[in-house]
């Protein structure tokens, strides 16, 4: 699927509910060039969906508009949150910095509004 996100800006991430209940948004992604099946996502760690991935890691993705019209069709994926200490860390940050210039700026301002140490990084194996 990797080849199928070339340009792309943004992929629908479904995440579930503990009743089963499928939950999309909209989020930035970048392929990591190393594991071409590992997306890596930018969320803040106070979100709906990093809750959700931490009861189950069930997850779907597929292309989507910044407002989440989809684009093509879900493809099944395992999502984790992954922090400073676990591999990948890293790479997972330079390559969604490599993508999108502007998260670095809003980064930058996120230390002055107290929100830096709220930033997380999603990996998610796509099946």
């Amino acid at each position: 699927m990797t080849s199928s996100l070339d340009g792309e800006q943004y992929v629908s991430l479904a995440t579930f509910r503990k009743s089963g209940a499928e939950v999309r948004t909209p989020v930035w992604f970048a392929a990591d060039p190393q594991q071409p099946k590992r997306l890596w996502v930018y969320t803040n760690v106070n979100s709906g969906k990093v809750k959700r991935v931490r009861n189950n890691g069930r997850a779907r993705v597929a292309t989507c508009g910044a407002a989440g019209k989809l684009k093509g069709d879900f493809q099944d994926a395992k999502a984790r949150m992954v922090g400073p200490a676990d591999e990948g860390w890293q790479r997972g940050w330079d390559t969604l910095h490599a993508k999108y210039w502007m998260l670095g700026v809003g980064l930058f301002f996120s230390r002055f509004t107290g929100r830096y140490a709220q930033r997380g990084l999603m990996a998610v194996d796509l099946a």
